[in-house]
């Protein structure tokens, strides 16, 4: 039997073994049974060529697709900084005040509020579904009056830079999907997130430090895990993903030298590295080797980069008092808020923060005043250290979670004690900074906060807007993947006009 110039050898250069096979050995013992052994890899390769052939030749036409959209929508926002809180923050107990609901405490929630909406398997077994109002009260605040709970003192005193958005709303009901549709756009995974969208549509200003970075704080409750795919980059190329920061010694995972090495080892080692991955992509064709060696650059430049950032200890104490005791303890969410100023300074393009912890089935009076303890201050904090920087008129800050809570009590309701299930038909989120209205309210719900009764807006739509601020078209940031051109809205969404300046 002919050996085959596929068999490997170390001493042969590695474009060497990427040579054709002899036809003419082949056409020697060219039976049956040898030319389907023989011809496998072959008909593999063809296959394999065929599929990077068109992987690459679809490069350019996104590349066409990215400059259409550039040149259509002036971007109001460079940068954005999204407060996501993993789990859904009640809208009771924060933003959206209900005065009719005080003397409702223990009466059934109407058959025409609900008008037959699903429930959970949590509570849809109950016997009744108790109305549960608030147990913290409500103030108004700020030159625009704005109501605010209790539980929010120092969000209410920036509450004239917040955009409130009121009637946002969900069609999924379970957390894991309901995050993942608001970070990819689909219920499902394998999307794109939302920040490698903005990442691939418009690049990153700073060569030294990723477009897309994310931060989880270490002091939250787990009680919804989260996944690095709702950070990650789907189907589009692996430069793309969000790059998460930790607290500690490694704030990059992989990004140290290994013991023994040194800057010069190592980029002697991706000097050669470079070298492999270019002959392996004039052989092939395959765009994902291109996007492997400026991601071997970013590594070697971030081993610089990402020490300078992460290091606080120059701020001056009242930086720290602005954000609040837990601000100087690193990977806490007062922690990251102030890292996420220093990242915004650095022109990073979209910075993520996730909060856990907000899914209060039961004893949720206890539960949401210990997260709003943890989350209040910093995040005001970052507002006015936004604002008196400059940095608030270019930056988009969104804050918010996947859905809300129900009006009526899951499990034992008391004066003192209740929980509030899963609800997906109408929610609050704010927005502040570039681009959106200071001090207003968008949209509204009944007194039950159960339907949204005026200017509903769709996580699509949230969306759509979110990318508008950018600078992006929805419509027109599109990626094809098998024979479809995808983008983050999906085919819905439509621009949220009225919180625009």
């Amino acid at each position: 039997m002919t050996s085959s110039p596929h068999h490997d050898d170390p001493g042969r250069p590695f474009a060497a073994r990427l040579q054709t096979p002899d036809l003419a050995a082949l056409n020697q013992t060219l039976d049956r049974r040898n030319f389907l052994r023989r011809t496998a890899s072959g008909l593999g390769g063809l296959a394999l060529g065929t599929l990077l052939g068109n992987q690459a030749a679809g490069a350019p036409a996104n590349e066409q697709a990215l400059d259409a959209f550039r040149q259509r929508v002036a971007p109001r926002a460079k940068r954005v900084v999204y407060l996501f809180m993993a789990g859904g923050p009640s809208q009771f107990e924060t933003f959206d005040y209900k005065p009719r609901l005080i003397n409702m405490l223990g009466k059934s929630l109407p058959d025409s509020v609900r008008q037959g909406q699903r429930l959970t398997g949590m509570s849809a077994n109950q016997a009744a579904l108790p109305i549960a109002p608030s147990l913290y009260k409500f103030a108004q605040h700020g030159k625009t009056r704005t109501w605010v709970s209790e539980l929010l003192p120092y969000t209410a005193q920036v509450v004239d830079e917040l955009c409130l958005v009121k009637s946002l709303y969900t069609e999924q009901i379970n957390h894991d999907p309901a995050i993942t549709f608001f970070q990819t756009g689909h219920q499902l995974p394998g999307r794109p997130s939302i920040g490698s969208w903005v990442s691939y549509g418009l690049g990153s200003e700073n060569q030294n430090l990723p477009a897309f970075i994310v931060l989880v704080s270490k002091n939250a409750s787990k009680d919804q895990p989260l996944y690095a795919r709702l950070w990650g980059n789907g189907f589009l190329p692996s430069e793309y993903q969000g790059v998460q920061f930790r607290a500690g010694k490694d704030p990059v995972l992989f990004l140290n030298n290994p013991e023994g090495y040194d800057g010069a080892d190592r980029e002697e080692m991706l000097t050669y590295l470079t070298q492999l991955n270019q002959l392996q992509n004039e052989s092939w064709g395959d765009p994902e080797v291109n996007a492997r060696i400026s991601q071997y650059e970013m590594a070697f430049r971030m081993q610089t980069s990402v020490p300078e950032v992460m290091d606080t200890s120059t701020e001056p104490d009242e930086v720290f008092e602005l954000y609040g005791p837990d601000s100087r303890d690193k990977g806490t969410y007062a922690a990251n808020c102030l890292l996420a100023r220093k990242l915004l300074e650095k022109d990073v393009r979209f910075v993520q923060l996730y909060h856990q912890g907000w899914d209060h089935h039961g004893s949720l009076p206890k539960g949401m005043k210990n997260q709003c303890q943890q989350i209040d201050q910093a995040t005001a904090g970052l507002i006015v250290d936004l604002k008196r920087r400059g940095l608030l008129d270019d930056t988009l800050v969104v804050w918010g979670g996947e859905f809300g809570r129900t009006v009526y009590s899951q499990g034992r309701l008391t004066t003192a004690d209740y929980g509030r299930d899963h609800h997906p038909r109408c929610f609050t989120m704010w927005m502040a900074g570039a681009g959106v209205k200071a001090g207003f309210s968008y949209g509204q719900t009944d007194d039950f906060s159960y339907n949204v009764v005026r200017d509903p807006v769709h996580v699509h739509d949230f969306q759509a807007t979110l990318l508008h601020l950018m600078g992006i078209d929805h419509e027109q940031l599109t990626y094809k993947y098998q024979g479809r051109r995808f983008r983050l809205t999906d085919v819905e969404g439509k621009l949220v006009k009225g919180i625009l300046t």
